[in-house]
């Protein structure tokens, strides 16, 4: 029989992992059972009732998260002149042009987020096979391609986290940290969750929102009663 370490033993001995858990309830011993040496990530798990196979039904957006996620997102931006200063003042990490696109040809991909001015993307588009896999391809539906590098360099920085369909119709995000208050869990969580609602696409028929999960980076997934996110 296989042994069970006495910090899992703990964890089990708290929670019931049939069961369908109100949000506060959730955030509360998920935190409790987060007890690793380091400070382990909050994450939200949506099953969603979209067929992503379906182009129309493919969501994907961006939400601020009120407290933040506890992790330090490094940004690189492509623009020239006033723009490049002005992500750089904004607190990007990597500006460039032509210098950057070398870097990032090479294979260079140690940012979270890739923002582009819009005269940028004919430079930018050459590197579809680098950044299209790992999903850093800016993007004008996410505020990646725009103008208004301040803006969005500061977004990123202070929290902002991309959510995507992905093949098995889930959609999951770091939503905090261990460390946060059970108050800016909950903000954080609610927060995700609208912003999925909203991405609803129009011709979703049928319950849109199946499961939900959360889980920390070494703790248990508990379900969330989902008439209590409702509520």
């Amino acid at each position: 029989m296989p042994r069970v370490a006495k910090k899992r033993k703990a964890i089990l001995a708290k929670v019931d992992t049939t069961k369908r858990y109100a949000l506060a309830e959730a955030i509360k011993l998920v935190k409790s059972s987060a007890g690793s040496k380091f400070d382990e990530t909050i994450d939200i798990c949506m099953n969603l009732g979209i067929d992503p196979k379906q182009t129309e039904q493919s969501i994907r957006g961006m939400v601020a998260m009120p407290n933040g996620t506890g992790k330090t997102i490094t940004v690189a931006v492509f623009a020239r002149g006033d723009k490049a200063a002005d992500a750089l003042k904004a607190g990007a990490d990597f500006v460039g042009a032509e210098d950057l696109f070398e870097k990032i040809n090479g294979g260079f991909t140690d940012f979270d987020r890739l923002i582009a001015t819009p005269d940028m993307m004919a430079l930018v588009g050459r590197l579809g096979k680098v950044l299209g896999p790992k999903g850093l391809m800016p993007n004008p539906k996410l505020g990646t391609v725009t103008p208004n590098v301040v803006d969005a360099v500061k977004a990123a920085k202070s929290g902002q986290v991309e959510f995507r369909l992905d093949k098995a119709s889930i959609v999951h995000a770091g939503i905090g940290k261990a460390s946060f208050t059970e108050e800016q869990l909950l903000q954080n969580v609610k927060a995700f969750i609208d912003a999925v609602t909203k991405a609803k696409p129009s011709g979703v028929k049928g319950n849109y929102i199946k499961k939900i999960g959360i889980s920390s980076t070494m703790g248990l997934g508990l379900k969330l009663d989902l008439t209590d996110i409702a509520a």
